[in-house]
């Protein structure tokens, strides 16, 4: 009877598992969830737990033992899109900027955007001129700290805070300043409006972005905002699109396209590599996600899309959520008693600290200090040129994105640039922690402004090449038929002779039989009547009835005339 009970207890365990939920604010939420449950039920947990009736901005996100960053899909099980074994650990995070964060409904709502814009401002995701980063940060101390006393704030006070990746002296005082005179008698969440609407108009609100190469082999890096998908290298943009005017996402391995049509109908096709093949899926799937948020009317007008070429479907994906203009026709039909926010200003944060326990310690000696701080705020107003710009990481990782390049002097032009001199994967622009964030032993992916080592591309198989090499001259001597008295003496080199060949031959009869499986399908898609589900997709594409009506009825035509006029000289003769 007691192994009974002890082996229920132990099936009953294999059935749930333990989930934790950094929420925005760094606090946890954990629950039981049962091993069949999908991530709909959990965003669901989350949601109920902080009151929130505005989800729809948000997502939960997760990291995959590779470092490799996902969004938890809500319509499937939790544990088949998990790679690792339970418990799992999740971040809640913005996943659609709103185009308007003021105008949203509810306090709550605007409150956990402001922990993720001010999460962006710590991590040089959200990139500023000088005065609009003491504006920013000083809208942050009203809402943490409220009005200015000078019994509790003494001098350096605005010192403990850490607002971004790096500030100067000045900065800081420039920041109290602002607090002092511009914010007395604002409450947090006028403060924190106030933030908003400051944010809103940058030039980097709401940027995501992907690490990629181009075709020439330079780094760039991809973003989708809440107005349209836009392409990034150094600090400028070089391609902006409106979310109506892109018209197609596919990627193929680490090969990403973006198929749009721009001013007066031209054409373009976009095409960048990711570092990972894995990379390149999420960056299609936040695209098309994306642009089915902001661009449609209805949650019923979005089709699922494919990855793949003409007959190959490859990977399927629909966004199955509400879209932007839905969400905010919702959030008008809120009508309910305001909920109570806790906030958490002043408790230390773990990836996003708001005040630290004694003085700011500066990442830079402090005799060149005050010249960093010139050169990045010089290079950070030059955004104003520019559309848009690749945020940076935080120096708390050992790798950062931002730079400076000369020895700046007081009052110089030094430029901050982005460095690709490591990228991992799973470093995502979205904060969501890699809980060992100060390890070392990260995933490198080496980006260079150069042209792509096409050696490096090609090292395994021309060295397959250089040792194959040989064989080919073994294989045309005489020498092992000279004795046919004795037996053959099979050598090494022959052997792999023999693979090399049996290889060739296994490979040419796949292929003939993947072109022959092909014909059957491109015959029954064009001359059957069958219609599956398979088949009027495809049918459906606008690659395959271009293909059908410019290339196969013509050549079709061509082969019919062929065979009659083959047929009409063989009957006269």
């Amino acid at each position: 009877m007691l192994s009974r009970l002890v082996s229920g207890s132990d099936r009953s365990l294999d059935r749930e598992f333990n989930c934790t939920v950094r929420l925005l604010d760094d606090s946890e939420y954990t629950c039981t969830v049962q091993r069949d449950a999908k991530g709909q039920w959990l965003f669901g947990q989350v949601c109920q737990h902080l009151n929130l009736l505005e989800k729809d901005y948000f997502g939960i996100r997760f990291v995959d033992p590779e470092k490799q960053r996902h969004w938890l899909e809500f319509s499937k099980p939790i544990t088949k899109q998990m790679r690792s074994q339970p418990p799992y650990t999740m971040c809640l995070r913005v996943k659609f900027y709103p185009p308007d964060p003021a105008a949203l409904k509810e306090e709550i709502t605007r409150y956990l955007v402001f922990l993720q814009i001010k999460r962006d401002l710590y991590h040089g995701r959200l990139l500023c001129k000088s005065l609009d980063a003491a504006t920013l940060a000083a809208y942050i101390l009203q809402a943490e700290i409220g009005d200015y006393d000078p019994g509790k704030h003494p001098d350096g006070y605005s010192s403990k805070f850490q607002f971004f990746p790096k500030h100067s002296e000045r900065l800081e005082r420039r920041i109290a300043e602002i607090h002092q005179t511009e914010l007395i008698g604002q409450s947090p969440d006028t403060s924190e409006l106030n933030f908003l609407r400051k944010a809103q108009t940058l030039e980097t609100y709401g940027v995501d972005p992907h690490p990629c190469k181009d075709v020439s082999g330079n780094a760039a890096f991809l973003a989708f905002t809440p107005f349209g998908f836009v392409v990034l290298q150094g600090n400028r943009s070089i391609h902006f699109l409106k979310w109506n005017e892109v018209t197609k996402l596919k990627f193929e391995g680490k090969t990403f396209h973006i198929y749009a049509t721009h001013q007066e109908d031209q054409k373009i096709i976009l095409t960048y590599f990711a570092p990972t093949p894995e990379a390149c899926k999420h960056l299609w799937k936040c695209g098309v996600e994306n642009q089915a948020f902001y661009q449609f009317e209805k949650s019923s007008q979005v089709r699922t899309v494919s990855s793949s070429n003409l007959f190959f479907k490859g990977s399927r994906f629909r966004y199955s959520g509400k879209v932007a203009k839905e969400v905010m026709e919702l959030s008008a039909k809120i009508r309910r008693e305001p909920p109570e926010i806790h906030r958490a200003g002043m408790v230390p944060s773990r990836s996003c600290p708001s005040i630290t326990h004694g003085p700011r310690q500066s990442s830079v000696p402090r005799t060149r200090r005050r010249a960093v701080h010139i050169s990045i705020m010089e290079g950070l107003e030059s955004l104003r040129d520019s559309g848009h710009s690749t945020p940076v990481r935080s120096v708390s990782n050992s790798n950062s994105f931002l730079r400076t390049h000369g020895n700046t002097a007081v009052g110089g032009n030094g430029m901050a640039e982005f460095s690709e001199d490591s990228y991992s994967p799973s470093d995502s622009m979205l904060s969501t922690p890699v809980f060992n964030e100060h390890s070392s032993d990260q995933v490198n992916v080496c980006h260079t402004n150069g042209p792509r080592n096409i050696q490096d591309d090609r090292g395994t198989e021309l060295g397959t090449l250089d040792r194959a090499r040989p064989l080919g001259v073994m294989s045309k001597g005489k020498g092992i038929h000279l004795e046919k008295t004795r037996p053959i003496q099979h050598s090494p080199e022959k052997e792999r002779v023999n693979a090399f060949i049996c290889s060739l031959a296994h490979l040419f009869l796949v292929t003939l039989a993947l072109l022959f499986a092909l014909l059957l399908l491109l015959i029954a898609l064009t001359e059957s009547e069958l219609d599956l589900a398979f088949f009027r997709d495809i049918r459906r594409t606008p690659e395959f009835q271009q293909f059908h009506y410019e290339y196969f009825c013509p050549l079709r035509r061509w082969l019919a005339c062929k065979l009659r006029w083959m047929g009409g000289h063989l009957i006269n003769k």
